[in-house]
């Protein structure tokens, strides 16, 4: 006798426990990185180097997930994916050298990246078989567990827990929450496909879905390592006022993907391209010319609203290939966003260092034009051309 199928709600709440699971516990890697950092002694390079590892591992696991998504489905890979990143997250709470936390930095973000395709491919095979524009409220999902993760150092620092026995007691926790909000029966068939390499090589329109969420995540990764000192070296805001550019960058963001079925709904996919890209040149526009500090808030708002739907869209985007096998298309576009993230605070830094950071910024004026420049390229597809 076969299962009755999931109604609407139900499915919608196993995908946005996904998003939620992954993204506490990378929020509260973050939040623990300054006693990391000084458990191991570790200098601002190597700090840095550590990092990339993670996103080396990321690099890796996106094209690795998009095949076996593809392969055995985005559910059910979504679940075992999120059994090794929490086993991988042990591994960093427990790692006694550095060595091995530099493995287990280097698996952590292998099979959190990997989750991360996998879940976005899941959320692609729901909106087009339910019919419904679910990928913002999802995205606001992984926002909102970030943020939560990080936000729990708030409780443990002060208490003075190791960050070993913060993060496993965060994964212990989140592990059965997660399989258990995640456990439903998905009837949608995995797509069938052929070998593909394992970085397929993305074309045409696609290929400008994925520009275009490199622009919006250049930003983003700009605007969280940056604005606070922006405010402070820039406009002389205190040390106090400096991190609401970036709370307010964020809160946005999260309101806006709450918002975001509404706002496609109306506008559809390219004019809520077009409609984000606006948002973003506004907000680069006020924070490179207005000279209060008060003001260059409004500005980080803007940004985060404009920045907000562009992964969404285009994970949808990529979801409705035509050229390409989903998984592969996903997971293409998720390598694009996981390298603007990366580049974006280095690349700021380095135009900074030769000119100044408020010029540096003012970059994002640019990226918000190519961003204006792509929406086109959103339209869901008969063929990618």
């Amino acid at each position: 006798m076969t299962a009755p199928a999931p109604n609407n709600r139900r499915i919608w709440l196993a995908i946005a426990a996904a998003f939620f699971a992954n993204s506490v516990v990378f929020g509260t890697w973050a939040a623990r990185l300054p006693a990391v950092k000084h458990a191991f002694d570790l200098s601002h390079d190597a700090l840095g180097l550590l990092l990339l590892l993670m996103a080396g591992g990321a690099l890796i696991g996106f094209p690795l997930a998009g095949n076996l998504s593809g392969r055995f489905g985005g559910a059910r890979m979504s679940r075992l994916l999120w059994v090794a990143m929490v086993l991988t997250g042990l591994g960093l709470a427990s790692a006694p050298t550095i060595w091995s936390l530099a493995l287990a930095v280097f698996l952590f973000g292998m099979m959190g990246g990997g989750m991360d395709v996998a879940m976005n491919v899941w959320a692609s095979e729901a909106e087009q078989d339910r019919g419904k524009i679910w990928m913002p409220s999802f995205h606001a999902m992984w926002s909102l567990g970030s943020a939560l993760g990080a936000l729990s150092g708030l409780v443990f620092i002060p208490w003075g827990w190791s960050y070993g026995s913060h993060i496993t007691l965060v994964a212990l926790i989140a592990l059965p929450m997660g399989l258990w909000g995640m456990w439903v029966t998905w009837g949608h068939a995995p797509q069938t496909q052929e070998r593909t390499p394992f970085f397929p090589r993305m074309r045409g329109k696609l290929l400008l879905v994925g520009l275009m969420t490199l622009c919006a995540t250049l930003g983003e990764g700009a605007v969280a390592d940056w604005s606070a000192l922006f405010l402070i070296e820039v406009l002389a805001a205190t040390e106090g006022f400096a991190p609401l550019g970036f709370v307010v960058f964020s809160s946005a963001m999260v309101v806006m993907r709450l918002s975001g079925a509404l706002v496609i709904g109306r506008f559809g996919p390219v004019g809520s391209g077009a409609l984000s890209a606006a948002f973003a040149i506004t907000g680069a526009l006020i924070i490179s010319f207005a000279g209060q500090a008060s003001l260059v808030l409004v500005g980080f708002g803007a940004l985060g609203i404009g920045y907000a739907l562009i992964m969404p869209l285009a994970m949808a985007r990529a979801g409705a290939s035509a050229s390409m096998p989903q998984a592969m298309a996903v997971a293409g576009v998720a390598t694009f966003a996981y390298g603007g993230i990366l580049l974006g605070p280095p690349l700021i830094g380095f135009i900074a260092q030769a000119t100044s950071l408020h010029l540096a910024l003012s970059l994002l004026i640019l990226l918000g034009l190519v961003m204006a420049l792509t929406a086109h390229a959103l339209r869901h597809p008969t063929q990618d051309g």
